[in-house]
């Protein structure tokens, strides 16, 4: 039930013990973890071997200022160049929404990487931590932009997590260090900010990721501590059957219910399946938190592990990944 983080490059004897607690689910890598390819293929490798069982190895690998992993890999552009290019060219922004999903997903695939959680489905509106991360502030092409990304992530073998339910890219504050609210009715943002996640589930998306914001006119509680939003609409109303993640309890804005063990106990009385705890100090208080509660179910799990995945060497030598990588490279030039 838990995605927890590690500490570096290599695992240290107290992260063995917590990785093999069986209420743990997965691991979350980030920038922190990576040196090189070869690195990290033996970050996997260790992990993979602790933990034969359905277990997630995760990483946000979204592009632009939000790639964990750097050096020996594409460097992706920010989403929101593709919605850039959507106001001159739709049917070009879509090929290359499919083709950047592509590159990321097999890349991380072919690293042993099960999801990186993507895409980001919020609308570009202002918000301090979305930002370029964002595809477009008009729902409708924001809908087309990320079912091609869906469409673009399962043809490299990787389950998709669209974030942050129901749509933190209207409000301003950066939810890793503020509280933040949107007065908006149920109403309003299923025309707008709901649009994408409707679509993207009715599309078969196999993951969402919660929002650490309130939306006071639908519930006090922020998203990810609420059974309106996630029993009642996104499971309800949009009948999204996938996996449910909880944004990291390590932000502040998830500071509103408590300690750690409070902000689990939220989560998972919500609805969440997988609670994120990405800093390492964490990880001990949080395994303490739900030690002997049932596991997230393997079924869940193994609905989210990688599927196909190349070798870095085949990747290498297939000649419609490098037409990829040069139509994308030419988005940031």
């Amino acid at each position: 039930m838990l995605i927890i983080g590690i500490s570096g490059k290599e695992l240290t004897d107290a992260e063995r013990e917590h990785i093999a607690a069986p209420e743990v689910s997965g691991v979350i890598l980030f920038s922190r973890n990576y040196a090189s390819r070869e690195q990290v293929t033996a970050l996997v490798d260790d992990i993979r071997t602790l933990r034969p069982d359905p277990f997630l190895l995760c990483v946000d690998q979204e592009g632009g200022p939000v790639q964990r992993f750097r050096e020996g890999v594409t460097r992706l552009p920010a989403l929101s160049k593709l919605g850039a290019v959507y106001d001159e060219d739709p049917q070009r922004a879509i090929a290359l929404a499919e083709e950047h999903a592509w590159v990321m997903a097999s890349e991380m695939r072919a690293l042993d990487v099960d999801i990186s959680f993507a895409p980001v489905v919020d609308l570009a509106r202002g918000n301090r931590a979305i930002g370029v991360r964002a595809l477009h502030a008009d729902p409708a092409v924001v809908s087309a932009l990320g079912l091609a990304y869906l469409r673009g992530m399962r043809l490299g073998g990787m389950a998709a997590t669209i974030k942050h339910f129901p749509g933190h890219g209207s409000v301003l504050e950066d939810t890793h260090f503020d509280n933040a609210a949107d007065p908006r009715t149920l109403d309003e943002l299923r025309e707008t900010d709901l649009v994408p996640f409707a679509d993207a589930i009715a599309a078969g998306a196999e993951a969402v990721m919660l929002a650490h914001v309130a939306y006071p006119a639908v519930d006090a509680a922020p998203a990810g501590y609420s059974r309106v939003w996630i029993e009642d609409v996104l499971r309800g109303e949009l009948g999204f059957r996938g996996v449910v993640f909880s944004d990291d309890i390590g932000m502040a804005a998830a500071e509103s219910a408590g300690g750690v063990a409070a902000r689990i106990d939220a989560h998972l009385a919500a609805g969440c399946d997988l609670v994120l705890a990405c800093s390492p100090a964490l990880a001990a208080d949080s395994i303490a938190a739900v030690r002997g509660r049932p596991s997230c179910s393997a079924d869940k799990l193994v609905a989210l592990r990688g599927m196909v995945a190349s070798t870095w060497e085949s990747l290498v030598d297939n000649p419609q990944r490098s037409r990829f990588l040069a139509r994308l490279a030419a988005l940031d030039s």
